[in-house]
């Protein structure tokens, strides 16, 4: 059984935006998509070589997009 992330199929590096329970959002540019490990806590790896960490339990929202598209939004 495959665990890799879903959101490899948008393309090697992505930006997300996450929305806590508490409304605060957070955008994460440069995420290795081949890095995500979904799980308690999801973690990747960042293009500037960061560790990021998300308890799952505080998020309302992912919203994702391709680098390649970042210019047109």
């Amino acid at each position: 059984m495959s665990l890799k992330s879903s959101v490899e199929k948008k393309g090697k590096t992505v930006t997300q935006i996450i929305t806590g329970t508490t409304g605060i959002k957070k955008t994460i540019k440069g995420i290795k998509t081949e890095t995500i490990q979904q799980g308690q806590f999801t973690k990747f790896e960042t293009m500037d070589g960061r560790l990021v960490m998300i308890n799952d339990n505080n998020v309302l929202c992912v919203e994702v997009f391709r680098e390649d598209n970042l210019k047109e939004l």
